[in-house]
């Protein structure tokens, strides 16, 4: 019998995954420098708080859904809050490296292709960090809106902005929590072919409920956040499929006919028994 992975090793020669040490030194380097590009934003607090209600104010003329609608409905119940606390806290980072370890081990030319959008968007990010500083909702009075982290907790902030220097609370456009779990979800369906993986878009819905309901985000800081994400992919274009010839069709090449078409077999992260997908060629590295 003939073993339907063999395609798959074919095709997984074809791409050569980056090398590890150098991927965690330039994952790594990313981060600081984004982490330190935060930290050159800190003390505009009144820009920040003017921008806040320039915002805010824009949102209500565009009739946006108010935030405190979402805000509302967690405060029904303390363990919920707790709950979407929680998720805010603890989710976002490792996420998305577990969402580029998987890529880098079994799809490499998605990985290269979704390493450089998310450092695309990050930067984008942290250049608007530094010319808009923005107070999030939860620090505005006019909102009305509760600091879910502070009352109920957990919170990854500091109770005061100006002595928090673990992070610059006055980053809030545009919600890189929102951007990377968008860019998750989309780059698991375009590495995958399940026909559950469109369920991938529950983590970036979820994620914006999570932002705006603890207060932490206004809406347009999600919109900010999926503008830059679309911009990075049109630039930065996801590697195509093809699909390894078995060894069957290549005997049957040899002896003139044409190649058929492997079917596609579901696959994905927690894809019980799932072959591994044909690999890209062509991705950049």
């Amino acid at each position: 019998m003939e073993s339907r992975s063999e395609p798959a090793r074919e095709g997984e020669a074809a791409i050569q995954r980056p090398p590890l040490v150098r991927e965690l030194l330039l994952v790594a380097g990313l981060f600081l420098v984004y982490k330190l590009g935060r930290q050159l934003a800190t003390g505009h607090t009144g820009e920040a708080f003017d921008n806040a209600h320039r915002v805010w104010d824009l949102e209500r003329f565009l009739r946006l859904p108010g935030e405190g609608d979402v805000q509302s409905a967690l405060l029904h119940s303390d363990t919920l809050v707790h709950v979407v606390n929680t998720y805010y806290a603890t989710v976002h980072f490792p996420a998305t490296a577990a969402f580029l370890i998987w890529l880098y081990l079994r799809r490499p030319g998605h990985y290269v292709w979704a390493r450089r959008v998310l450092a695309a968007v990050t930067a984008a990010a942290l250049v608007v960090h530094l010319t808009f500083p923005l107070a999030p909702p939860r620090m505005l009075a006019a909102t009305g809106l509760v600091d879910t982290g502070q009352v109920y907790g957990p919170t990854v902030y500091g109770a005061s902005p100006e002595t928090d220097s673990l992070s610059n609370q006055f980053a809030a456009m545009p919600s890189l929590h929102f951007g990377w779990a968008l860019m998750v979800a989309i780059g698991l369906i375009a590495a995958t072919r399940s026909r559950w993986r469109w369920l991938w878009l529950l983590h970036p819905l979820v994620t914006l409920l999570v932002v705006v309901g603890t207060a932490n985000h206004y809406w347009l800081d999600a919109i900010v956040a999926a503008a830059l994400l679309g911009i990075a992919l049109a630039v930065i274009r996801v590697p195509r499929r093809t699909v390894a010839p078995t060894a069957r069709a290549l005997d049957r090449v040899g002896a003139g006919s044409s190649v058929p078409e492997e079917p596609e077999a579901p696959d994905g992260p927690g894809a019980s028994g799932a072959q591994d997908a044909p690999e890209l060629v062509g991705a950049g590295r």
